[in-house]
């Protein structure tokens, strides 16, 4: 399964906009999918806040299957760092 995070904005930012963004996704989400692929394609600007939102809730439906797809925005990849070393 793959998530494409440009279907919830270009600039994700704010703690409670990832908490309604994967409230949103949630419902579509496969409980029984074998891989999680997030991709960040189109992505202009990606918080850590709204990132530790989503993905914390999305890690903790999917653990170790989450899949962050790469990217050459430097918003994403020093947001993904930040959020990975707590």
């Amino acid at each position: 399964m793959k998530i494409y995070l440009r279907k919830f904005g270009i600039v994700l930012t704010s703690r409670p906009a990832g908490k309604e963004a994967f409230a949103a996704a949630r419902p579509i989400l496969d409980p029984n999918a074998k891989k999680v692929e997030v991709d960040f394609s189109g992505i202009i600007s990606l918080s850590p806040s709204w990132a530790d939102e989503f993905f914390r809730a999305l890690e903790g439906m999917y653990g170790d299957k989450v899949i962050y797809l790469p990217s050459d925005n430097p918003s994403v990849n020093a947001t993904l760092r930040i959020i990975h070393d707590k």
